[in-house]
């Protein structure tokens, strides 16, 4: 049995990554959080001609049709990349109308996502970090949305939120409908902006599907974080490999300093075996999908610790110019911040975790 990835995953992975590496260095990422930018759309219709936009969308409408394994090898390299823009909530979205969309809506808005002229969202948390399905509360009635949602991914950007509502049920939201209010707000991951949505009797399209559908996209969206979180972690730890040989000390660098050592040997012992846990995740989300609930729980927990961990002691072993605003570091700090939070916390799908299995 073969337990690596495809020759084709190892190259989509090398193409997205050395993409951004060129099209979104850190100079980039820089001007991105000076001049508070908002979605960079020439960056983002570059990376749908990759076919990102389209990655889980069906030949059919447009897309190319893979699963979610090639999904989180794109995410494992743009999280290394700390590359901005919207392909997490886009690619929810475009997961939502495949699996339980109607043929209507699928053929109405698939094609446009997959080419990247529409831009998709989700808006899944509500207020107390309500996340989950069972926990909407955002109200439909014959087809009009009244409530607020909140940590909404590029609100003023996207052309359509897949929204969570009551009862574990989602609907399909176009930002220049009648009632739709975004709210921009200054998160700490500025390559990811987020926001408010207010719906005020708004229409939306409720997806004909049942509220098992809104827990496969919440998996997937767990494990795309995962996978985006050790990609971050596996740079953060190579970035203090780098600076700790470069930077010298009492005439030689800080790498030959035990105390150095040991804390990037313990960063790098952490963060590459859980390259497994997201893999296996998305292949049995793929394959096995009565597994997937549970290891994504574990997955999302498990690398947004690993990933704060390795950030803060690539800051830490930094020294002073890791706190700085023009150094890079911060890019992957603040990521690692955002991957841990969204979508819930590691303690919440723990808990979930351990309840799926039974304990």
């Amino acid at each position: 049995m073969d337990f690596d990835l495809t020759e084709e995953q190892h190259m989509l992975g090398e193409t997205v990554r050395r993409f951004y590496e060129t099209e979104a260095p850190t100079a980039r990422l820089l001007e991105i959080y000076d001049a508070d930018a908002k979605l960079d759309r020439a960056l983002w219709n570059r990376s749908a001609e990759l076919g990102l936009a389209g990655l889980l969308v069906p030949e059919q409408y447009g897309g190319v049709g893979l699963g979610l394994l090639d999904l989180a090898v794109a995410a494992d390299a743009m999280g290394y990349c700390a590359a901005p823009g919207p392909l997490l909530g886009h690619s929810l979205l475009t997961l939502a109308l495949t699996l339980g969309g109607s043929d209507e809506q699928k053929a109405r808005w698939l094609p446009g996502l997959a080419s990247g002229e529409l831009v998709g969202s989700i808006a899944f948390g509500e207020e107390g970090d309500a996340w989950q399905p069972e926990q909407w509360r955002l109200a439909i009635r014959d087809g009009r949305l009244s409530g607020i949602k909140r940590n909404v991914l590029f609100p003023s950007d996207a052309d359509l939120f897949l929204v969570g509502v009551e009862g574990g049920g989602l609907a399909v939201v176009e930002r220049d409908a009648a009632g739709v209010i975004t709210q921009e707000w200054d998160g700490v991951d500025r390559t990811r902006r987020i926001g408010g949505l207010s719906l005020d009797d708004a229409p939306g399209a409720l997806l004909p599907c049942d509220s098992a559908v809104a827990g496969r996209v919440r998996d997937a969206g767990l494990i795309c974080l995962a996978a985006d979180a050790y990609g971050g972690a596996h740079k953060s730890v190579q970035l203090t490999v780098d600076y700790a040989n470069e930077r010298v000390q009492f005439g030689k660098s800080i790498a030959h300093f035990q105390g150095v050592k040991h804390q990037i040997a313990d960063a790098a012992a952490e963060v590459e075996p859980a390259r497994a846990l997201v893999w296996y995740a998305a292949y049995a989300f793929d394959h096995r999908p009565e597994e997937a609930p549970r290891l994504a729980a574990l997955a999302k927990a498990h690398l947004a610790d690993r990933y704060v961990n390795a950030s803060r002691t690539m800051v830490m072993l930094h020294g002073g110019i890791g706190y700085t605003w023009e150094f890079h570091c911060q890019f992957w700090l603040k990521r690692a911040l955002f991957d841990r939070n969204y979508l819930g916390s590691p303690s919440v799908h723990r808990e979930r975790a351990a309840v799926l299995a039974g304990w």
